[in-house]
């Protein structure tokens, strides 16, 4: 109801129209954002996903020659519907992801396929309101370490003995599933956004939708590795040293609760906070520190309003208050990002559970563009130094998770994390490149679960493994990140029992949002 009374005010302003919506959070449209095909390099704070309004991304990369047809121009550069008057601009188009591909280790021979069909809607109504809606069907089978990790955060059912037992799956990005003939899952998920700019200083946005922070492959802050949340965010610009962000978000545990009188039980629930302040003090440089908070809403049996401190937009303050009431848990740190030269930037964060300093991790990376004098040519690299305990808290229900995935890295607490990626394209034609080198020791993959399971893993282990994947294909529609690909991803463990996987696979997919692979 709040929402709808919000929406109806927002109605009631504005004359004309701007594109004011999100620009996508897939890798493509960042490392395009990074690469300074604008008039001046982003230095925006690296909190995702950013307007078109402010920055105009899309004309600056899409081919914007007329030299088309118009059914050339709807397929390389338009949206499959446009339509344009004095007071709004509304688009449509489909969304897909279409593969097939077998894993040639895989001894059982099985195809391994993805069929995703969908659709994207996005508008701008008057002069300063955007929004954006898309849905998601998908059927999948994907490989085995993909499809251990998905059933490892899976639903956690009660039992008669009051402990819990997991069912089902959880894809990143895509939610809980249900199974799909044999070893294969099923899921639909639905995101969109409303963007409301009443004063050129300040952006509101709510609806249901992820975010990222960071100028990295890798977030230790807030990643999108997690599910869409509902949100309400605003950013403000106060002057032209410092800019706010103030996000809430309502989060779950999957954890079913044991009586209910509807159809299926509801999940536990709790809050998540974020308060972001950016300083930057030139063009080029900017650093910005960052809390985010879980709030405690209950547990299985009862629920709470949360703490009234959970509307604090003072950094710190809310942990100093409550840190010994078992009511949050907070992750603190710092992101920054350095532009040394036109096309070469540095980029770090600093993340810390509460005051713990031995909860103490970190990022280092760089990106560096048009080596060579090759126009589009990327190679990046990057360092993440993950300690135990860092997204985790003495009360399990306030681990520093969403949908029983991290909120931070994929891969949760106790590893380190060397990335190389790489990417070129050449009139449509582009390669891609990425390598994840992981070195683990006392790691568990269901620490950070909601309640305790007991792990396949053994905890005491040292061991690493390698992610390896390039990826070849022409990419049809810029704006859409339509590509015709070929792939290859490569992972070798040296953890005890473990198999490798060599993934061929070939298709075509609109990539808007992030679905990663290198875990």
């Amino acid at each position: 109801m709040k929402f709808c009374l919000a929406y109806l005010f927002m109605l009631m302003a504005g004359l004309g129209w701007s594109q004011n919506n999100f620009l996508p959070t897939h890798h493509f449209f960042k490392d395009q954002l990074f690469s300074n095909q604008l008039q001046a390099p982003y230095n925006g704070g690296g909190f995702f996903p950013v307007t078109e309004r402010e920055y105009a991304l899309i004309p600056a990369i899409i081919d914007s020659s007329s030299q088309y047809s118009p059914i050339k121009q709807t397929l390389f550069n338009k949206h499959l519907i446009e339509l344009k008057s004095e007071d709004y601009f509304l688009t449509i188009s489909p969304t897909f992801a279409f593969s097939m591909g077998q894993d040639v280790h895989d001894t059982s021979r099985q195809n391994l396929f993805q069929n995703t069909r969908g659709f994207i809607v996005e508008g701008d109504l008057l002069e300063n309101i955007s929004f954006s809606t898309s849905f998601y069907e998908n059927q999948a089978r994907f490989t085995n370490y993909e499809s251990e990790y998905f059933s490892a955060l899976g639903e956690l059912y009660p039992t008669t003995d009051s402990s819990y037992q997991s069912q089902n799956a959880v894809i990143p990005g895509s939610g809980r599933t249900k199974p799909f003939k044999q070893n294969g899952f099923d899921c639909a998920y639905a995101i969109g956004n409303l963007v409301y700019t009443p004063f050129k200083q300040i952006t509101i946005s709510t609806g249901n939708n992820q975010h990222f922070i960071g100028d990295g492959h890798r977030s230790l802050l807030l990643s999108d590795n997690s599910y869409s949340a509902p949100y309400l965010r605003l950013n403000w610009k106060i002057n032209s040293l410092f800019q706010f962000s103030y996000l809430r978000a309502r989060h779950l545990n999957l954890i079913r609760r044991p009586a209910t009188g509807s159809v299926e039980s509801y999940y536990e629930s709790k809050g998540y906070s974020v308060n972001y302040l950016t300083y930057a003090p030139t063009e080029n440089l900017n650093i910005s520190l960052f809390e985010g908070t879980v709030w405690n809403r209950g547990n299985a049996v009862t629920s709470l309003r949360v703490h009234p401190l959970f509307y604090n937009p003072i950094p710190f303050v809310s942990h100093l208050i409550l840190k010994t009431q078992n009511e949050l848990t907070s992750v603190f740190g710092i992101n920054a990002g350095f532009q040394i030269a036109p096309k070469h930037r540095v980029y770090g964060q600093l993340a810390l559970n509460g005051i713990n300093i031995e909860t103490l991790g970190f990022q280092l990376g760089y990106r560096g563009y048009n080596f060579f004098g090759l126009q589009d040519f990327m190679v990046q690299t990057e360092y993440n130094y993950v300690p135990n305990e860092l997204y985790q808290s003495d009360n399990r229900r306030l681990n520093y998770t969403h949908y029983n995935m991290p909120l931070g890295h994929i891969r949760g607490d106790g590893f380190q994390e060397l990335v190389v990626r790489s990417n070129y394209e050449i009139k449509r034609i582009y390669a891609a490149i990425n390598l994840s080198y992981y070195m683990f020791k006392n790691h568990d993959q269901l620490d950070l679960l909601p309640v305790k399971l007991t792990s396949m893993n053994n905890t005491t282990q040292t061991y690493n493994y390698t992610v390896a994947s390039l990826e070849m294909g022409y990419r049809m529609n810029r704006k859409l990140n339509f590509c015709i690909f070929g792939a290859l991803t490569y992972r070798e463990s040296t953890q005890e029992n473990s198999r490798a996987t060599a993934f061929l696979n070939l298709g075509m997919r609109t990539g808007l949002i992030n679905t990663n692979k290198d875990f």
